[in-house]
């Protein structure tokens, strides 16, 4: 884990740092970034942008943060995760100290998914996709 990702937040400060992304994101454009599942297409089509644009991993470092807290909290908000510190070996596996942790117990990183859609940008990494087949959601009776 690089020095830079010890300054970052911890669980407890992803929530605000994810507000504080989609603020500076939508100021001056209209970008909908409303937490929606929906809205992690958007996502995808930033990453791409940004890998068009020929952005690497420390080149994007800031935007990849707040793009994996956003989509961190759309898993807090619609699936019933919360956010969780890793322990050591957690942040030895993902690279990452914080993520996800579900309903059911499984823990998720949104951050390396991020990452990981920058790097390789296929479909199979798609952020929406991601979503929709992850294990452990909430169900939701409400209908949404």
């Amino acid at each position: 884990m690089s020095a830079v990702q010890e300054r970052l937040p911890c669980a407890a400060g992803m929530r605000a740092h994810a507000a504080a992304f989609v603020a500076r994101a939508t100021a001056r454009s209209r970008l909908p970034l409303d937490y929606s599942v929906p809205s992690l297409r958007v996502v995808d089509h930033l990453l791409d942008g940004l890998r068009k644009g020929g952005a690497d991993r420390d080149r994007a470092a800031g935007a990849l943060f707040g793009l994996g807290a956003y989509v961190g909290e759309v898993l807090v908000r619609r699936a019933g995760a919360v956010w969780v510190d890793f322990d050591v070996e957690q942040r030895a596996y993902f690279g990452q100290r914080v993520g996800v942790r579900m309903p059911d117990g499984r823990v998720w990183n949104p951050l390396g998914k991020v990452a990981n859609r920058l790097a390789c940008g296929g479909p199979e990494e798609s952020l929406q996709t991601f979503y929709l087949t992850l294990h452990g959601r909430a169900r939701r009776t409400d209908g949404c």
